[in-house]
């Protein structure tokens, strides 16, 4: 799907389809709890990171979630964040086999020299 496809549909109705190839069930939760209390922030939510970002072309999902995974890393304080990735790597490709695991590995152990202690708490 090139990029000029993906504009005839609508921000938000290809960030639906996104969120549920993304994150299935659990991101629809997250969406639908902001729905009441925040619902502009809840369209922002599937729009921008979900519309615009991850169903953009010429990169795959499974590169997007090493990127998330590295730059969450690097943060050194992002321990929880790091959690979510973990779980939707399964749909992106990273973890469903066991070198996809040891590639997520081996990435963690590299990043390890950039962040340090935050980093060793995680393994």
């Amino acid at each position: 799907m090139t990029h000029a496809q993906t504009q005839a549909e609508s921000r938000f109705d290809r960030g639906q389809r996104a969120l549920s190839r993304i994150d299935g069930r659990a991101g629809e939760k997250v969406v639908a709890s902001l729905a009441d209390i925040a619902p502009d922030f809840a369209r922002y939510v599937i729009e921008f990171p979900f519309g615009d970002i991850y169903s953009r072309p010429d990169l795959g999902l499974r590169d997007r979630e090493i990127a998330t995974i590295a730059a969450l890393t690097a943060l050194g304080n992002a321990a929880p964040q790091l959690k979510a990735p973990r779980v939707t790597s399964n749909s992106s490709g990273c973890g469903q086999s066991n070198s996809s695991t040891r590639e997520a590995g081996q990435g963690t152990v590299s990043l390890s020299l950039f962040p340090g202690q935050e980093l060793q708490r995680l393994l």
